[in-house]
């Protein structure tokens, strides 16, 4: 049995923040249900979210094709970390997009 608990504690521990939907995301897993979510996952939808973008007013912003986005946002591919970087910042300070 899973310490969903300790377990998110340790995830959110080592990305320095919370994550929305983590502990959920956890319970559906242990229960053999849903998809399984990543940390990136979570980080690039975050800062999108943060900035009210929708994910073709968000790619244009980053300057990255909407499908890749895509792609980051449904876990068929990694963001590299650089990427990750900018989430990190721009979920943190979305103030930055408009700088």
């Amino acid at each position: 049995m899973i310490d969903i608990e300790k377990m998110a504690a340790a995830i959110e521990a080592d990305l320095g923040e919370s994550i929305p939907g983590l502990r959920e995301s956890i319970a559906q897993l242990e229960n053999g249900g849903g998809r399984v979510v990543t940390a990136e996952q979570l980080e690039v939808r975050q800062a999108r979210s943060a900035l009210g973008l929708s994910q073709v007013d968000f790619s244009r912003a980053i300057d990255t094709p909407v499908s890749t986005l895509r792609d980051w946002e449904q876990g068929r591919t990694k963001p590299p970390g650089a990427a990750l970087c900018l989430m990190r910042l721009l979920a943190s300070h979305p103030q930055l997009l408009a700088a």
